[in-house]
């Protein structure tokens, strides 16, 4: 541990590595480990999903909000993407049904 306090005062990297000391990863590193759903995350899949299914948007955006994402950083984008797009699908969805009511149909 020492070593590493004193490269990292030299100036050089530190590998950070997770819990698991006792695998031999080749790379090492917390992030190493793919993402889940196809490698794309959480947040990607349901912002593609959601263009089909809206509601995965809607289930995003409940992660995001009780920040899934701190369990994995990688996926914070995803989540945002997904919630950025339940918000215009929101906007959206409300003002067709004004107009829809207020049209006189």
């Amino acid at each position: 541990m020492n070593e590493n306090i004193e490269e990292q005062k030299k100036g050089k990297y530190v590998l950070i590595r997770d819990g698991d000391e006792d695998k031999d990863n080749e790379l090492g590193g917390l992030y190493y480990n793919p993402l889940p759903c196809f490698g794309f995350g959480i947040g990607w899949l349901s912002f593609l999903v959601g263009f089909v299914f809206p509601f995965a948007w809607y289930f995003a955006t409940f992660l995001y909000l009780t920040n899934y994402y701190r369990r994995d950083p990688r996926e914070r984008s995803g989540l945002a993407a997904s919630a950025i797009a339940a918000l215009i699908f929101t906007v959206a969805l409300v003002i067709t049904v004004l107009v829809l009511v207020f049209s006189g149909r």
